[in-house]
């Protein structure tokens, strides 16, 4: 049984991962994950082959996950004043945003029904991870809040990740 494979993680980057750079590089492709272009590697990934390449001590472990929750939420933050300034109709043109118009509906019930709680609900969900943040970004949520409702569903996903890796790493495949 796999539960992951780690063989979709990119030569170039495991040597990254293995190197001084690692949590440099670990932040900045958090970055990009958080900001939906990360497009080279799963986001459930991530952890997961850090974890695999740094390291999985408990002190290791919890550097990861900060950097990774800090990292995913700058790179949402970034999305969600991008949203603010440009508006909805520049999200769904944009070829490498990966909403079309009835997705975005379906996320501005979700939000409308459950409000910010929706923001972190979604960061903790695989398959919509994220995607609340814009209609958050259409809103009048205030930045404050956005980050901490960001913050708390990345702390959830890399976790939780980070959890499956520790109990089940030896079904990882490389």
């Amino acid at each position: 049984m796999k539960l992951l494979q780690l063989e979709s993680v990119p030569s170039w980057l495991e040597s990254l991962f293995a190197s001084e750079l690692a949590f440099a590089v670990l932040f900045g492709i958090c970055i990009l994950e958080g900001a939906m272009l990360l497009r080279f590697m799963p986001s459930e990934l991530v952890v997961p082959s850090a974890m695999a390449l740094i390291g999985a001590s408990i002190a290791d472990v919890v550097v990861i996950v900060a950097v990774a929750v800090v990292g995913t939420t700058v790179g949402q933050f970034l999305l969600f004043r991008l949203v603010r300034r440009a508006g909805r109709e520049y999200v769904v043109q944009k070829r490498w945003f990966p909403l079309t118009e009835s997705r975005l509906e379906r996320l501005d019930g979700w939000f409308d029904r459950w409000g910010g709680i929706a923001v972190a609900g979604s960061n903790t969900m695989l398959f919509v991870r994220g995607l609340c943040t814009v209609p958050a970004g259409l809103s009048e949520m205030d930045d404050g809040t956005f980050l901490t409702l960001s913050a708390l569903g990345s702390l959830s996903f890399q976790s939780i990740l980070a959890g499956l890796y520790l109990l089940g790493g030896h079904l990882l495949v490389f």
